[in-house]
C-alpha cells in the first residue's frame, strides 16, 4: 500500500513543477512560445505512446519490475532536464521531460491494474489512495517550485530536486516487491487489439481523453491565465497547487462511493460542470475572483480523474481485460488529450490572448459531460 502510494506520487510532479516557471525556463533557454507549447504537450503525447508498451512490460517482467523501471526513468528524467546549458539547455528540457513522462506512463496504465489485482476486496480504498497520492504529488509540485526556486536561485535546481521524490518511491518500491512478489504479478495478457471494436470501451476512451485534454490544459497553462490577470508567480503556482490538492479529498471519497452506486453518469457530469464554470469565470472576468474559479476548476479537475480511474476497473471483468482497458483509455485517451495543451498555447499566439483558447476549452467540456454520461451507466466491455 505504501509502494503504491509513493509511486502515485511520482506522477504529477514532473509536470505540475514546471507549469509555475514555465516563462522563467522559457526566456533562460532562449525557446520561442511554439516551444513553450510544445513542452506542454509533451507529457501528454508520451503518455499516449508510451502506455501502449506498458501491458507488454508487465507481461515480460511482472508488474514489480515493470513499475520499477517506470520510477528509474522518472528519476533519471527529472535529473537530466536540467543538465543542460547553452545550445543544449533547451533540447534538454524537452529530451528530460520525455524521459520521466514515457516512465509515467508506464506507472499510468500499470498501477491501476495492482490495485485491481493485489487489492480485489478493497478497490474502492485503494484506488482513493492511489488517487489521493497522485493529486498530492501534483499539487505539491505545483505549490513548492517557485518558491523554491526564488530560494535557491536556480530553476533548475528547484526542477532537478523532484528526482528525490522519485529515488524514495523506487526504494519503497523495491522493498516492498521483495517482500510481496505475488501482489504484483503479471496479469495473464490480453492484446488491446481485442476491444478495439468494443463500443464501451471506446466511450471510456474518449471520455478520459477529454478529461485528460482539460487536465493537461490546466497543469500546462493556469498559472499563465493567472498571471496576465494579474496574480504573481507564486500564488498563480498555488493557484494550481490547489487544483491538483483537491484531488485528494475527491480521490479519498469518490471511488469508494463509485464503486458502491450502480452507475456514475450524474456525479460525471456534475463535477464536469463544475469545471466548465470555473473556466466561464475566467473567460468572462479572469482578474474578479480567481480563488473561486480555480476552486471550481479544481473540484471539475480533480472529481473526474478518480472517477475515469475508477470506470476503468469497473467496465472490466478480469485484471486481463483492466489491463487492456487501462493501455486503451491511457494510450489513445492521452493522444487525444495531447492536443489540448499545444492548441491552447498555440490558439494564445495567435490571438494574442486567451479568449478563443478558453472556448475551445468549455466546448470541449461539454462533449465531455456527454461520454461520461454515457460510460458512467452499467456494463462491462466484451458484454457491452
Amino acid at each position: 500500500m505504501f509502494g503504491v502510494a509513493l509511486a502515485a506520487a511520482n506522477l504529477r510532479p514532473a509536470v505540475t513543477s514546471l507549469a509555475p516557471l514555465l516563462e522563467e525556463v522559457r526566456t533562460s533557454v532562449g525557446a520561442g512560445h511554439a516551444w513553450a507549447s510544445a513542452l506542454t504537450a509533451v507529457p501528454v503525447v508520451c503518455f499516449g505512446v508510451a502506455g501502449v508498451v506498458a501491458p507488454w512490460l508487465g507481461a515480460r517482467f511482472g508488474l514489480a519490475r515493470a513499475v520499477g523501471s517506470a520510477l528509474v526513468l522518472i528519476t533519471v528524467g527529472l535529473l537530466l532536464r536540467v543538465l543542460g546549458h547553452g545550445a543544449f539547455a533547451s533540447a534538454a528540457v524537452l529530451g528530460g521531460t520525455l524521459v520521466a513522462c514515457a516512465g509515467i506512463a508506464v506507472g499510468n496504465v500499470l498501477l491501476p491494474v495492482v490495485v485491481k489485482q493485489s487489492f480485489p476486496n478493497r478497490l474502492g480504498l485503494m484506488t482513493g489512495v492511489y488517487m489521493a497520492s497522485l493529486s498530492a504529488g501534483g499539487g505539491l509540485g505545483a505549490a513548492v517550485s517557485a518558491p523554491l526556486s526564488d530560494a535557491l536561485g536556480d530553476w533548475r535546481m528547484a526542477l532537478g530536486a523532484w528526482a528525490l521524490l522519485g529515488a524514495a518511491a523506487l526504494a519503497a518500491w523495491s522493498l516492498g516487491a521483495r517482500h510481496a512478489p505475488g501482489a504484483v504479478a503479471a496479469a495473464p495478457p490480453r492484446p488491446v487489439g481485442s476491444l478495439l471494436r468494443d463500443r464501451l470501451a471506446w466511450t471510456v476512451t474518449v471520455f478520459f481523453g477529454l478529461q485528460a485534454l482539460f487536465a493537461y490544459v490546466v497543469m500546462g497553462w493556469l498559472p499563465e491565465v493567472l498571471i496576465d490577470a494579474g496574480v504573481d508567480r507564486t500564488t498563480a503556482g498555488v493557484h494550481l497547487a490547489i487544483t491538483s490538492l483537491f484531488g485528494v479529498p475527491l480521490g479519498l471519497l469518490l471511488p469508494p462511493l463509485a464503486v458502491r452506486a450502480r452507475s456514475q453518469s450524474v456525479v460525471i457530469v456534475l463535477t464536469t460542470a463544475l469545471g466548465a464554470a470555473g473556466i466561464a469565470g475566467l473567460l468572462a472576468a479572469p482578474s474578479a475572483a480567481p480563488l473561486l474559479w480555480t476552486l471550481l476548476i479544481g473540484f471539475g479537475m480533480g472529481g473526474v480523474f478518480p472517477l475515469a480511474i475508477t470506470l476503468i476497473a469497473l467496465r472490466t471483468g478480469d485484471p486481463a481485460d483492466t489491463a487492456a482497458l487501462s493501455a486503451m483509455t491511457q494510450s489513445a485517451g492521452y493522444l487525444i488529450g495531447a492536443l489540448g495543451p499545444f492548441l491552447f498555447g498555440l490558439l494564445r499566439g495567435l490571438t494574442g490572448g486567451w479568449t478563443t483558447s478558453l472556448v475551445l476549452v468549455l466546448v470541449v467540456l461539454a462533449v465531455q459531460a456527454c461520454f461520461g454520461w454515457a460510460a458512467g451507466r452499467p456494463g462491462t466491455v466484451r458484454s457491452s
